[in-house]
């Protein structure tokens, strides 16, 4: 692997996006680690699908409680490996607090990650995957989880704003915003070896990734 290409990278976006897909094909051209969220362990997030009210405060403290060992890990772990990939940004555990808790849910939730006092390692490049709502309901009915059967376009929709405005003022990292509505990532040779070097270009600030066969 080129000193080129970013240490560690993390990819981003809304459910359906591909963003487990695109990191387990990074991690494999790079020979690295793989760092997965791991939404299939948790034994909430069936029950949150189907009752959203009375499941989102044990599914969040789950994710909460999983992405801090995680990150704790990561930041014990031998770092010699020439690239980290990973499906997450914590940043995303408050997003979907935020979206899915109540008032008083939202606040012992923070009081919990306070506690915890997370310290994630800062990435050397975010990748953040965007598709309109139609497309991601299209690839969450493609790839067949029961648990996903009950979300909806309004749900999408008000995760891709809250994904969004994170974005918009997100700067701990170089940012690449990825039009992933029309190209294929994994299958598509062409659409990922075009992606790989808009990575070794993306070095500071944010860039933007916009297939010409590609529209939102």
């Amino acid at each position: 692997m080129s000193v080129e290409h970013p240490a560690y990278i993390v990819i981003e976006g809304p459910i359906g996006v591909g963003k487990t897909s695109l990191a387990r094909r990074l991690a494999h051209t790079f020979e690295s680690d793989l760092l997965l969220e791991g939404a299939d362990e948790n034994p909430f997030l069936e029950r949150f699908y189907q009752d959203p009210r009375s499941g989102a405060l044990p599914a969040q403290l789950f994710f909460l409680f999983q992405r801090a060992r995680q990150m704790q890990a990561m930041r014990q772990a031998d770092m010699f490996q020439p690239v980290q990939v990973a499906d997450f940004l914590m940043e995303k555990d408050r997003l979907f607090a935020e979206l899915t808790l109540d008032a008083d849910e939202l606040k012992l939730y923070n009081q919990v990650y306070n506690h915890l006092a997370v310290v994630p390692t800062v990435p050397d490049l975010v990748i953040y995957l965007q598709a309109p709502e139609e497309v991601l309901l299209k690839r969450i009915a493609k790839r067949g989880k029961n648990y996903e059967r009950r979300i909806d376009a309004r749900f999408l929709r008000r995760l891709s704003d809250a994904y969004t405005r994170l974005f918009h003022f997100y700067d701990q990292a170089p940012l690449l915003i990825v039009n992933a509505a029309n190209i294929d990532l994994v299958d598509n040779e062409h659409d990922y070896q075009a992606l790989l070097e808009q990575i070794k270009d993306t070095t500071s600030g944010r860039q933007y990734f916009n297939p010409m066969s590609a529209s939102i």
